[in-house]
């Protein structure tokens, strides 16, 4: 299993959670999302490598702004 975590910025409520998770679980390859408006952690689970790309997409799909954490 690969996790790649992201920073996401703007979420403010569980709502805003909600509509990322909704988002990143559709991107190809996903077998899980966690994400927290608190911290603005987003950890994504994949059994192979997904395309970083397309999940920073989908962040942006759902009116967020999404970035790689180091």
């Amino acid at each position: 299993m690969t996790t790649i975590q992201f920073q996401v910025s703007g979420m403010t409520c569980g709502h805003c959670e909600m509509s990322v998770r909704e988002e990143v679980q559709e991107v190809p390859g996903v077998t899980g999302v966690e994400v927290s408006h608190q911290t603005g952690e987003l950890t994504v689970a994949s059994a192979e490598p997904v395309d970083e790309a397309a999940v920073v997409a989908a962040v942006e799909e759902a009116g967020y702004q999404a970035a790689r954490s180091a």
